[in-house]
């Protein structure tokens, strides 16, 4: 299994959250918004300065600053 952590999904491609890799509010957070286990998710859009991502997932899209998505593990 090809493992990575979210922030290195590059462009247009598609993975599948493996795990989340932090504690806290954030994870609670994360959870929330339905990044769960076998959630299929893709990256469609950088900013011009590289950061924040767009990320689809569950049919809407959110921005994800590099440190979060650093704890999202996920399959290529």
């Amino acid at each position: 299994m090809n493992t990575i952590t979210l922030d290195k999904l590059p462009l247009n491609s598609c993975g599948k959250i493996v795990s989340l890799n932090c504690s806290g509010p954030i994870h609670r957070r994360l959870l929330d918004l339905g990044f769960v286990q076998n959630t299929p998710i893709k990256a469609v859009f950088k900013s011009p300065f590289g950061e924040p991502t767009a990320y689809e997932v569950r049919g809407f899209t959110i921005a994800l600053r590099k440190e979060d998505a650093n704890n999202i593990i996920v399959t290529r």
